[in-house]
């Protein structure tokens, strides 16, 4: 199978060429990903929802992540990140249906990984319910919600552990579940980053 290719970019956001995924993440080149963000209203109260990563995956396997989210490749633009939402989901949602909250920039490094990003951020207002999700097993191995209250408190250093509900599929069967978990169950971005995505989204939500 041919390597994904990245369009790659100096600290400025000039493109500066062209780098395999691999290479992208062992010599910290700055690339573009797409990122969305699921958030949807039961009676008065709003959640945010969250992916759990594949136990294949090769980064972060079996940690809580972003919605969907995905690398952009060379040949696509910013529209054409809505696949990661088809292929991560199994939905298919219109970029005209998706608010922008802007662009973050960040660097973390794990391990051998540097992955230095520009961040494209949507929010998507769901009506979906939990069962509506039809997930890419190799990609994502459940979905679940949180109170956006929480959510905030949370990365807030408010609290210690947040609430999750929704289900994960183990050896192969959708099981529902319901607990608390810490930051160590979650994909290390900055905490400036959670903060931004926050603040971003409680601004639409007013």
């Amino acid at each position: 199978m041919e390597e994904e290719q990245l369009k790659i970019f100096d600290m400025n956001k000039n493109e500066i060429g062209i780098a395999t995924r691999d290479n992208v993440h062992k010599f910290g080149y700055w690339h573009e990903v797409f990122h969305c963000w699921f958030v949807s209203k039961e009676e008065d109260t709003y959640y945010i929802h969250l992916q759990r990563r594949s136990k294949e995956k090769k980064d972060y396997p079996n940690l809580l992540d972003i919605t969907a989210a995905g690398h952009l490749l060379a040949d696509e633009t910013v529209q054409d990140g809505v696949r990661e939402i088809k292929e991560e989901l199994g939905m298919d949602i219109a970029y005209e249906k998706l608010v922008p909250l802007g662009v973050f920039s960040y660097s973390v490094k794990h391990g051998n990984l540097i992955d230095n990003e520009f961040a494209n951020i949507f929010l998507y207002n769901s009506e979906h319910h939990l069962n509506d999700f039809i997930l890419q097993a190799e990609e994502v191995s459940g979905m679940v919600k949180a109170r956006i209250k929480d959510f905030e408190q949370f990365w807030l250093g408010k609290k210690e552990k947040i609430k999750i509900t929704g289900f994960v599929f183990t050896k192969g069967e959708k099981e529902w579940m319901e607990k608390y978990v810490g930051r160590d169950q979650f994909v290390p971005h900055q905490d400036s980053f959670y903060r931004f995505i926050i603040e971003k989204i409680k601004a639409q939500l007013t």
